[in-house]
């Protein structure tokens, strides 16, 4: 699908407009070897119970699940399918009201069929969580997918 050595930003381009994170819409903001860091921008109908206005945890894990499979797409250096096995999220507090979640995802470990991720997200600040995760996904061989 795609040639050449992989690129976070030129892959969001298609990646992040499409299906449920382009309905979400979510950003691109940055990546290194082996993290993404995505953004959730605040919209009042992704807001949780109403009697605040800020996101609800379903687009927040979206978001972070995303930003976590593009992080093992950065740390294999190429675009190969992964499926999420396990994915937790320890809610620390609530984004502050009307604010963009940031999710900032590391791989940190691969194996031959699954790769090992944490991350955290953040309203803007990095040390100050909304909410820290961790998964595992399985990595997918394309060529025995056929």
């Amino acid at each position: 699908m795609f040639q050449g050595a992989f690129n976070a930003e030129l892959l969001s381009r298609w990646v992040l407009t499409r299906a449920h994170p382009g309905w979400l819409g979510l950003l691109y903001r940055d990546h290194g070897t082996d993290w993404v860091e995505l953004e959730l921008p605040w919209r009042a109908d992704l807001v949780g119970d109403g009697r605040r206005p800020v996101l609800a945890s379903g687009p927040i894990v979206s978001l972070m699940d995303m930003a976590a499979g593009m992080s093992i797409w950065a740390a294999n250096g190429e675009f190969r399918p992964v499926a999420t096995l396990d994915l937790r999220v320890d809610y620390i507090r609530p984004a502050r009201e009307r604010a963009s979640v940031f999710g900032r995802v590391t791989c940190y470990c691969r194996t031959r069929s699954a790769a090992f991720v944490r991350g955290t997200a953040h309203d803007g600040d990095l040390a100050d969580p909304v909410a820290e995760v961790s998964g595992v996904f399985m990595t997918l061989d394309p060529a025995r997918m056929r």
